[in-house]
């Protein structure tokens, strides 16, 4: 018999141009904007990049000041206003639009090869703006080191929107839940009410108001 030949391996195109990691950080509370960011990363790229929601608050710190010296980044921020008009998943889309755009405005002699978004959905068809080759990564966060570095950036920028909120409405504990629905920040809505950086749209705020 003549031997077996191997199969021949299939070519891959790789994009050429700005790989941009993309997330998002502020879908499910009850209070404050969503916030997306946008980074192309440095080389060497910051060492110890993983999900945001996997390292210490301490770690996270050090890894965003590492990402803003050295890569190139962006954020988009949609206020609670359009949260209410478009829905979260739409200001969720436009969040990532603009932070996509900031970026590419950085990006004026650099084509941009691909944009990694986390999950399951893109801005592509959804947001007129959007004109970049795009792809979703279900889980992306903790395994595209651009992805996990645009998680960190985004939880690191929305959390300090709603630890200086919470100056403001220091009876939700918006400091330690940066707006999520604990006991606490339940308790306080149903003492003092909603605040004009609640999500109206969303149902425990919503039922409250028809009380």
């Amino acid at each position: 018999m003549p031997p077996t030949m191997p199969s021949p391996r299939k070519s891959v195109t790789l994009p050429s141009g700005a790989i941009i990691g993309v997330d998002e950080a502020g879908r499910g509370p009850l209070a404050g904007p969503v916030v997306a960011a946008a980074v192309v990363l440095c080389k060497p790229r910051p060492a110890g990049l993983d999900d945001s929601k996997k390292l210490s608050a301490k770690r996270r710190a050090e890894l965003e000041g590492q990402i803003k010296r050295r890569c190139r980044w962006a954020v988009g921020v949609v206020d609670v206003d359009d949260i209410d008009r478009l829905n979260i998943f739409g200001a969720t889309m436009l969040a990532m639009t603009l932070a996509v755009q900031a970026l590419c405005d950085q990006l004026t002699d650099e084509p941009i090869g691909e944009v990694l978004i986390d999950g399951n959905m893109t801005p592509h068809g959804r947001r007129p703006e959007w004109c970049w080759p795009a792809r979703a990564i279900v889980g992306g966060d903790a395994i595209e080191p651009c992805i996990s570095a645009a998680s960190i950036i985004a939880k690191e920028h929305r959390d300090r929107i709603m630890r200086e909120a919470a100056l403001a409405y220091p009876q939700y504990g918006w400091d330690r839940n940066a707006g999520y629905g604990t006991p606490q920040h339940m308790a306080a809505l149903r003492e003092h009410g909603p605040t004009p950086l609640h999500r109206r749209s969303f149902a425990p705020v919503a039922q409250l108001l028809l009380l």
